[in-house]
């Protein structure tokens, strides 16, 4: 009888030592996520006198925590989402504190040109004031950096406000340094607006000036995506073709190989679909009649 009683008050307390661990995790967890999305109660101005002559690393302090921010906010909306999340579609991460950020950071160092960067390619899709904002405070503290004009332009074409862009661009390409193609695409963007051989010549210029492997990495996804709205665009054209001249869609992607190789697409020899940027193949869709992204491709969908 002892023995079953002792027995029977350990198995109780494992039970009440599990049941109190996971209960701890769970409150734990809640704080800290309640944590990560306190706001920042000190503000930037203030941040910058309570640093004093450490302004530099506490700005870079920042700027690590914004990355670290954004991050794990990508890994919890795939983790819960079963899947990757889109670069276009950034609103679904609720960044609330991303604009605060790197507001901070930039005040605590207005000539660290990564936040800047980072916010114009980011706050866009969250909020383009926010962009703007940044961007007009780091043009204030330098203003002879024809980069941040760049950026700010490219925020007014993400609104479609093609005039402004064109202004911003004219004006950043009058000051010391600026590349010539910076009036160029001021003028583009006038005469353009948001047409697709503009905003490619634009995202390519936004490659190759930037130093940020993050930035680059979205402005290559963005280039991927313009391309393939073209080859998508070629390939409807060689279905369409198809459909007039025998009456129905396409049962494979063999019956159309010819036109497909005559349109110069890339093409997956095994089975002979075009290939998409990121090397995945387009999926045949509405019964061979059109074309789409397969969902595994890397290419965004905006």
């Amino acid at each position: 009888m002892k023995s079953a009683a002792l027995i029977l008050t350990i198995v109780v307390g494992l039970a009440v030592v599990v049941l109190l661990s996971r209960a701890l995790d769970a409150r734990r967890t809640d704080t800290q996520a309640r944590f990560a999305e306190e706001p920042l109660y000190v503000t930037p101005v203030a941040a910058k006198r309570l640093t004093l002559a450490f302004n530099g690393l506490a700005a870079d302090w920042y700027w690590m925590r914004s990355l670290q921010y954004v991050g794990g906010k990508i890994v919890t909306y795939e983790d819960t989402h079963d899947g990757r999340i889109d670069f276009g579609w950034l609103g679904n991460l609720d960044l609330r504190l991303l604009p605060s950020l790197l507001r901070t950071s930039t005040t605590l160092d207005p000539q660290f040109m990564a936040p800047y960067e980072y916010g114009a390619m980011i706050l866009p899709e969250l909020n383009s004031d926010h962009a703007i904002n940044l961007l007009n405070a780091g043009i204030a503290a330098n203003p002879s950096a024809w980069r941040l004009y760049q950026h700010l332009g490219y925020v007014y074409w993400k609104r479609n406000d093609y005039q402004k862009a064109s202004e911003v661009y004219t004006a950043g390409a009058k000051l010391p340094g600026a590349p010539p193609w910076m009036m160029a695409i001021g003028a583009r963007m006038k005469a353009e607006g948001g047409a697709r051989d503009a905003a490619r010549e634009m995202y390519r210029h936004l490659y190759d000036s930037s130093n940020d492997d993050a930035v680059k990495h979205m402005v290559g996804n963005q280039l991927m995506r313009l391309d393939s709205l073209d080859e998508r665009d070629a390939i409807r054209r060689v279905l369409k073709d198809f459909e007039v001249k025998s009456g129905r869609c396409v049962s494979s992607w063999r019956e159309v190989f010819e036109g497909l190789r005559a349109a110069h697409l890339k093409i997956d020899q095994a089975n002979g679909a075009p290939l998409d940027p990121s090397e995945t193949p387009y999926e045949l869709i509405k019964n061979g009649c059109d074309v789409d992204l397969d969902i595994n491709t890397k290419v965004p969908i905006k």
